[in-house]
């Protein structure tokens, strides 16, 4: 409910009969709406509805770096990770050129990581990035890793994209006549030019698109840590680089962390990582949501 903005928590709320109970349940600490307000954060800081905070970690061990890691940059702490031959679930790989980066991304997805630790690149590994835009942003990282990981396969270009049999997609907008949803994640199955159709598998569900209709999709090799908020995978590989300067902040790297199931990799310069942990500046809105829920209290 971190993500929910002022305006949709509006309708959501208008939309609940009087007599029904309404339970909220997210993370204050992730990234804030897209759109303006603080939802969540001024619901509990109002102190007019019963607060729970749950602490106890299903997820992971209760020893595990990626939870302790998550606490420490909570606090406003760099993680710990493990030295070097040292076992984990949590590391920081040095890189601090960009293109040394995206060349050592393309390695640990394709080779080191199903390699050591037995992840299926397409699967199991997702590309948790800040930005769209750079070497090292969403669409670069999604041209890059097609051609390491998909080279060969019908294909279809539409809206600037090339769309490969077997590639990883996302849905990028609500479409309720398919029932398929922003952020859902599949892989294309089969690209017919004649009937101008292209087939997603979503978690064993098919889904046909016209070729008209390709701009509500793009490939989901790597995604903006924005997008991947609600979301969980087995292994997450976050590359961090002072390009994306203007989004790095405590929020951003905690978001992307705790995506993680099994394993988390952090890969570029431990410059990035302390600009981004050591930022706090998303809880800055200027909102009277607060106020308000005590006046009415």
């Amino acid at each position: 409910s971190s993500m929910i903005d002022v305006v949709l928590a509006s309708q959501l709320f208008d939309a609940v009969p009087l007599h029904a109970a309404v339970v909220v349940v997210g993370d204050a600490d992730q990234l804030p709406s897209v759109g303006p307000g603080r939802v969540l954060q001024d619901i509990i800081r109002s102190g007019t509805v019963p607060v729970g905070h749950l602490n106890e970690v299903f997820r992971q061990a209760a020893t595990s770096r990626i939870i302790t890691n998550a606490h420490r940059i909570n606090q406003g702490q760099m993680p710990d990770f493990p030295d070097e031959g040292e076992t984990s679930d949590c590391y920081f790989v040095e890189a601090d050129d960009p293109d040394k980066a995206l060349a050592l991304v393309g390695k640990m997805i394709r080779q080191s990581i199903p390699k050591k630790f037995h992840f299926n690149p397409m699967d199991e590994i997702q590309i948790l990035t800040p930005m769209q835009k750079g070497e090292l942003g969403a669409r670069n990282l999604n041209v890059t890793l097609q051609q390491l990981l998909n080279p060969r396969g019908d294909e279809v270009e539409r809206f600037g994209i090339t769309y490969r049999t077997g590639d990883k997609v996302m849905q990028t907008e609500n479409d309720y006549d398919k029932d398929v949803y922003n952020g859902d994640i599949g892989r294309i199955l089969s690209i017919d030019s004649e009937a101008s159709e292209l087939v997603v598998d979503f978690d064993g569900r098919k889904v046909v698109y016209d070729f008209r209709e390709l701009d509500e999709l793009v490939l989901s090799y790597a995604i903006t840590i924005h997008k991947s908020q609600g979301s969980e995978y087995p292994c997450v590989l976050i590359p961090l680089h002072t390009q994306h300067y203007v989004l790095l902040q405590r929020s951003l790297i905690y978001t992307a962390i705790t995506r993680a199931k099994k394993l988390v990799i952090v890969l570029g310069t431990k410059k990035a990582l302390n600009l981004a942990v050591t930022r706090a500046e998303s809880r800055d809105r200027t909102t009277t949501l607060a106020e308000r829920l005590k006046d009415f209290a």
